[in-house]
């Protein structure tokens, strides 16, 4: 997961340290002299942030670091994980650290939109001739990601280093089996709707995981319905300015009568607390970006297929419903020729394969043999070889600029709890108009 909040007095040289609880392991051993200098003439390693202190995140960024060692042993680079509300707290720094002139070598981000503001300022270099045309990168990538990393532009400005599904509905197989419900079978938002209802009716379990404590599940829910129910030409128009209120209403009706199905303690519990419901049986639904899977497959005695499985959001099975991080290039950057070589490298196979097998998501990258991954992560490869479209993340920000991304969270923040359609339909339209 991912998103932007944090301490705005914090600089760029506050924060980066020798290495990253993520990285400390990968990078111990690293060293060597670099081009860039710093003004007492030692050499300066590139310099990179991300928000992967944790889980899954931390042990693709040590994996990536690892790979990136093995065949560059001579540059060092230090790694900081910012922890905090996703990756709010490192967005925070990131503006901080190019007010200053000061920008690292690259950066986790949300590619797209996301990127925006950093283009506006000419704050991003055009790698595509020094980065995208090694490794047969540009004709390997898959159309949306290369769409995302040129960040509105008409250059590649970014490297985009995984791709998580969003539009995913995870289910309890014991739950659904004893409520006789079939999750393949469902086609529509109304239908979940509908199952979750047999399931309350049926069983113990709670019908739909879902924490309402931060609004980014519900922004995410409320734009997967608005891709379901009302197709992707909607979706697109809602994002690309000209909204179709009757979908947007149409949408937040649904997610209002699921409303009627979270856990009791919606308001007060985590994501992860919600996605432990569904591993324990105590939930049939959730719905989540791929991530949730991780913590599926880390544990004991929950097999995919037996266990726990999934389904496209109901409606929305021919949409791949893309988030990514990338790895921005800023033009001021402290170490240019270690910084390409670095981006090359995430746009290699060998670092897409490290990476995403530990992240849960899929590669970029159309190339890279399935096999080397999970059963789970391989349907995935093979749901988006096979979908229509590749709509971009409102919520994660590929689709929106932030102050855009902003409005629509607040409209949505305010919408959660009292669930009025008509206000919050308002305040969607005009976010966007």
């Amino acid at each position: 997961m991912t998103g932007h909040d944090s301490d705005s007095g914090v600089s760029r040289r506050t924060v980066l340290k020798t290495t990253g609880a993520a990285g400390a392991a990968g990078m111990a051993g690293l060293s060597g002299c670099l081009s860039g200098l710093t003004g007492g003439g030692e050499p300066e390693p590139l310099e990179l942030l991300h928000a992967w202190s944790g889980g899954d995140g931390a042990a693709a960024i040590e994996a990536l670091f690892e790979g990136f060692q093995e065949q560059h042993p001579d540059i060092e680079l230090t790694s900081e994980g910012i922890e905090g509300a996703a990756t709010q707290n490192l967005g925070q720094v990131i503006n901080e650290a190019i007010r200053n002139d000061e920008p690292p070598s690259t950066w986790q981000n949300w590619p797209g939109q996301a990127l925006t503001p950093f283009v506006e300022a000419d704050a991003l270099g055009d790698i595509t001739d020094s980065v995208w045309s090694e490794n047969e990168m540009e004709s390997a990538y898959r159309e949306g990601p290369k769409e995302q990393a040129k960040g509105g532009t008409d250059n590649y400005v970014s490297v985009p280093i995984n791709i998580h599904r969003i539009n995913n509905l995870f289910y309890n197989t014991s739950v659904v089996e004893e409520a006789g419900v079939d999750p393949t079978s469902l086609s529509s938002p109304s239908d979940v709707v509908d199952a979750c209802a047999t399931i309350a009716s049926e069983t113990d379990a709670v019908p739909f995981a879902h924490q309402t404590n931060g609004l980014w599940s519900t922004a995410q829910l409320w734009a997967t319905v608005l891709l379901a129910d009302s197709g992707h030409g909607a979706y697109q128009s809602f994002y690309e300015g000209n909204p179709d209120r009757e979908a947007v209403v149409s949408a937040l009706e649904i997610v209002a009568d699921l409303s009627e199905y979270y856990p009791d303690d919606a308001s007060s519990i985590a994501f992860t607390d919600a996605n432990n419901m569904v591993m324990n049986g105590e939930a049939a639904f959730i719905h989540q970006g791929d991530w949730a899977a991780g913590a599926y497959r880390n544990t004991d005695g929950f097999e995919y297929g037996e266990h726990w499985s999934y389904v496209p959001f109901p409606g929305s099975e021919h949409s791949y419903q893309l988030n990514m991080d990338a790895f921005p290039y800023p033009s001021d950057n402290p170490t240019p020729d270690e910084t390409q070589t670095f981006l090359q490298y995430c746009g290699s196979k060998d670092a897409q394969i490290r990476f995403n097998r530990a992240k849960g998501s899929i590669p970029p990258r159309g190339d890279v043999d399935p096999s080397e991954f999970p059963q789970f992560q391989q349907d995935q490869i093979e749901d988006f070889g096979s979908v229509d479209h590749q709509p971009p993340s409102i919520h994660h920000g590929l689709a929106l600029p932030p102050a855009t991304k902003t409005s629509v969270d607040e409209a949505i923040g305010a919408f959660i709890g009292n669930y009025d359609v008509e206000t919050a339909a308002d305040e969607l339209v005009s976010a966007v108009q």
